[in-house]
């Protein structure tokens, strides 16, 4: 490993923060397989945001980090279950001078109190999971739980707050990304995307909802249409994930877990990525810049010398860096094979299992 990462410093940073574990709906495809854990309390919380700070201020300081910028992604679980979770955005909103902030919620508890709390505050965005039609995503996240989160994303964008819509695609969803893509034009959602969803919690579902190469094609292909189908009507389908540059022609996306990227879990735990749950440290044990800059996880996922098994041969290698690594390390159990859902890998089995 190239000695001189310990001095790494990144142009910007993304730090995702889990403040519960605990939800209200229950989804099929959740990464969480265990019992919620209890809330970190109030003074936990505090040291870890002052090692945000701590961090940022760090990379500012440098002579590299002169443009250094920094943002907080809140989430859950479901992070407006939390009594508390007020006083956090407002705590939040109070540093904007060093980072902005933005929320991750699936948009089922956004009420007209919430929203004008959000509208005062002024986040970045917020993000709501839609994972299909209405009978798609009710079977996946739970009975009436589409039409709340369709309310909760109509009272944000009548506040004025930017709204994400998030798809997380697998085999029994991927087809209805059109839909989901016309809803957010319909609702003026600044934004649409997905992820794929990756096998890492209930069920271990990689046999049954992880999409095949083909599959993965196809989808990002429905992707590329619905962007192009709203172009004249500023369309919000944004392709900025593993794999879906094949379709736009763009730069290829390489995975920014543990470079610009890092999740801290409601214990205090500290991974690259919430869907690649290794642990690299815990924040109440460790300072957050002797992790990111010393762990030997963090340090080789920056290292962008090192190809991923079975992309040895692609003309993307490198720019790529493999595609989703969560993917490959919850299939695999090794971050640095190739995507399991790229068809350019040299051991990609394209047909769809019977």
């Amino acid at each position: 490993m190239n000695r001189r990462d310990v001095a790494h410093i990144p142009k910007s940073m993304l730090f995702q923060w889990h403040v519960t574990d605990r939800c209200n709906l229950r989804c099929s495809h959740c990464y969480q397989d265990t019992p919620a854990t209890p809330d970190p309390s109030w003074e936990e919380l505090m040291p870890i945001l002052e090692q945000f700070r701590s961090f940022i201020i760090s990379c500012r300081n440098s002579d590299a980090g002169q443009s250094f910028r920094a943002h907080v992604t809140v989430t859950g679980g479901e992070p407006f279950l939390r009594e508390d979770f007020p006083l956090l955005l407002e705590r939040l909103s109070g540093e904007r001078q060093l980072f902005s902030f933005a929320i991750l919620t699936n948009g089922t508890l956004l009420t007209p109190a919430a929203v004008r709390l959000l509208r005062r505050l002024r986040p970045s965005f917020v993000q709501v999971s839609i994972d299909g039609t209405r009978e798609t995503h009710d079977r996946i996240r739970g009975e009436m739980s589409h039409d709340r989160a369709v309310a909760g994303v109509k009272l944000l964008v009548g506040a004025g707050i930017p709204a994400y819509l998030s798809f997380t695609a697998q085999r029994s969803n991927y087809r209805d990304f059109p839909a989901v893509a016309r809803l957010g034009r319909r609702l003026g959602a600044a934004r649409v995307w997905s992820d794929r969803m990756v096998p890492c919690g209930r069920e271990h579902l990689a046999e049954e909802a992880l999409m095949t190469p083909d599959e993965t094609r196809e989808f990002i292909g429905l992707m590329e249409r619905e962007r192009q189908r709203g172009w004249f009507r500023r369309s919000p389908v944004v392709l900025h994930r593993s794999l879906q540059f094949t379709a736009t022609g763009m730069s290829p996306y390489r995975c920014s877990a543990g470079d610009t990227l890092v999740t801290v879990l409601p214990n205090g735990d500290v991974c690259p990525c919430r869907r690649m749950p290794v642990v690299a440290g815990n924040l109440h044990r460790q300072p957050l810049e002797y992790l990111y800059r010393n762990s030997e996880l963090f340090r080789g996922l920056r290292d962008r010398s090192r190809l991923s098994t079975g992309c040895e041969s692609c003309f993307y290698a490198r720019s790529c860096g493999g595609g989703a690594r969560c993917i490959a390390r919850a299939v695999h159990g090794d971050p640095y094979r190739a995507d399991p859902g790229c068809w350019l890998a040299a051991d990609a089995v394209t047909s769809i299992p019977t």
